[in-house]
């Protein structure tokens, strides 16, 4: 019985919805004109002059890294990968 009330209830909710709903014309496409009047307004040209923004300090090349400081760095990877392999190894002869 609960079950049969909660599926009335659910089947007049659902036609209840369904009968809010409004459409005039559900068989009409879009249309180009309808679709592509938003792009056409947002290609219109810009009249407005860009503005300069002092606190912007991008620069054509980048700051060189000193050479001591790369240096150190791949050393550095070149012992953590080492030590990655060691520890593959020894992963494999435990297995």
């Amino acid at each position: 019985m609960r079950k049969l009330a909660s599926l009335t209830v659910l089947t007049a909710a659902t036609l209840v919805l369904a009968a809010c709903g409004s459409a005039d014309d559900a068989s009409t496409e879009a249309s180009a004109d309808t679709v592509e009047m938003p792009a056409d307004s947002a290609l219109a040209p810009v009249s407005d002059a860009p503005v300069a923004d002092p606190s912007a300090t991008a620069t054509d090349t980048p700051e060189a890294v000193p050479a001591a400081t790369a240096t150190a760095a791949g050393d550095a990877a070149a012992n953590v990968a080492d030590k990655a392999l060691e520890a593959a190894g020894e992963g494999e002869e435990a297995q």
